[in-house]
């Protein structure tokens, strides 16, 4: 039986009910997150995979796609 998943946004998101914010959540050794306005697609992956995306978010290494 797996445990139930407690899913957090950043206190940056607004209201609890504010529907414009990416959760996350662990779960079996991995960090989970999905988007509050699909909640049902839910997006796995390690500590190690997520902390090397958001490094490359920081130095701008996305910065062409948007």
């Amino acid at each position: 039986m797996t445990d139930p998943i407690f899913w957090q946004k950043s206190s940056y998101s607004g209201a609890d009910d504010s529907p414009n914010c990416v959760e996350l959540a662990t779960a079996d050794g991995k960090i989970m997150m999905r988007e509050s306005e699909d909640p049902e697609t839910v997006i796995a992956t390690s500590r190690e995979r997520l902390r090397s995306f958001l490094l490359g978010v920081k130095a701008g290494d996305f910065d062409h796609l948007i």
